[in-house]
Formats: structure tokens, sequence, C-alpha cells
């Protein structure tokens, strides 16, 4: 995928300094994914943390002039939250009132040199979607993996792509064992819509694409 994305290298000494869980391989198909869904049209994101995520996919946008929306409240999901097992105290807030990854989000961006390119907004998924107009080539959803957070974020956003966009989903997991089932249940109901069609996974990322069939 992406004609020319193999040939250009991403920062991956700042991608490793960069608080956040991405598997290296599903970065790169991350990348891979923006770099063709930018020809499409904007993507967006829900659920940027620190900004690993956004390096991938934002330098994929920059390459082709696109830009990326991340939303993200910046307070940590549910299972970031203290006493979770995802809880990173470097992350509380200067007063200690809770979770505030937003300056190192924006720290990310100005290193990366993706100000230009990310546009963050910083709410609830629901309150961006609220009076949102824009076509989409790409929405990765990666935001709180209880089940009810997850489908919303889905019945907002996937709507949105344009024919031929990109829906990906990251956490898959099929077997209870290695992680929460939520986003694996979303990804079931995205596929059973008949909206999508499937392509190859990377790990526990999911990649679907919308189907000329499916104009509305």
């Amino acid at each position: 995928m992406g004609v020319g994305a193999a040939d250009i290298p991403l920062d991956w000494k700042l991608i490793d300094e960069v608080k956040g869980f991405m598997d290296p391989e599903e970065g790169r198909r991350l990348y891979d994914v923006a770099f063709d869904a930018a020809a499409i049209g904007p993507g967006l994101e829900i659920g940027s943390y620190c900004g690993k995520s956004s390096i991938y996919l934002g330098t994929a946008f920059r390459l082709r002039g696109g830009i990326l929306y991340s939303v993200d409240h910046h307070r940590g999901s549910e299972e970031q939250q203290p006493g979770q097992e995802y809880h990173d105290p470097d992350l509380v807030d200067a007063a200690g009132t809770g979770m505030d990854t937003l300056p190192h989000f924006r720290r990310t961006l100005g290193r990366a040199g993706l100000e230009n390119t990310v546009v963050p907004l910083v709410c609830r998924s629901e309150t961006a979607a609220r009076a949102w107009a824009t076509p989409l080539g790409l929405v990765f959803i990666d935001g709180g993996h209880a089940f009810e957070t997850a489908y919303l974020d889905y019945n907002l956003w996937a709507g949105h792509l344009k024919i031929g966009g990109y829906l990906l989903i990251h956490d898959l997991f099929e077997n209870p064992s290695e992680g929460g089932q939520a986003p694996f249940e979303v990804y079931k109901l995205a596929l059973a819509s008949g909206l999508f069609e499937e392509l190859p996974r990377t790990r526990t990322l999911g990649v679907l694409r919308r189907g000329p069939s499916t104009d509305r």
C-alpha cells in the first residue's frame, strides 16, 4: 500500500520515546493505510493519548498535504485511571487531581513537525461529532475500550467515511485471555453491517474499507 510510502523513513527514535501502546508493525500499517487514505479525504483518530499513533498517521497525511483530526479529552480512558492496570502516575496533572496527557501530546506534535498537519480536538468523541460535516478518508478508533464507548465511537464516525475510505480499529483480541473483547465485538458488528470490505489485519489492528455499494 502507499506508492512511495516505503521510501519515507519514520522517526523511530521519537516513536520509541513517546508513551503509548502501539506495536511497531501495527504502527507501520497505520502509516501505510493513512498514506493511501490521504488521497481520499482527511483522517480522524479517536484516542491520541501522548501522540504515538499520531506520528504514524500524521506523517503520512503531511507527506500527502492532508489533515488529521485527533479527538481526545486527554483525561485518560477507563483503564488509565488511578488504581487501574494502565495507570501512569507521570501523566497526572500538576495539581494532582487527574490525568492530563495534553501537554505530552502537544510536545509530541512539535517534535514530530506535525503542528500544521494534526488538528487536536480536546473534547469527547460525541462532542466533536455533534456538528461534524466533513467527509473523511480514514477513521481510527482507539479510545475507550468499554463496549459502550467503542460502539458509540463507531456509530458516531463510521458514517462519515467516503467510499473507499478506511475504518481502523485497534486492540482486537479474539481470545478473552489476551485482552478485552469490546473492540473486537465492534469490529464484528462493522463487518456484519455490510458496509465494509475486510482487509488483512496486522496483529491487533483491524482494517476495513468502505465499499462502493454502500453510498448513502
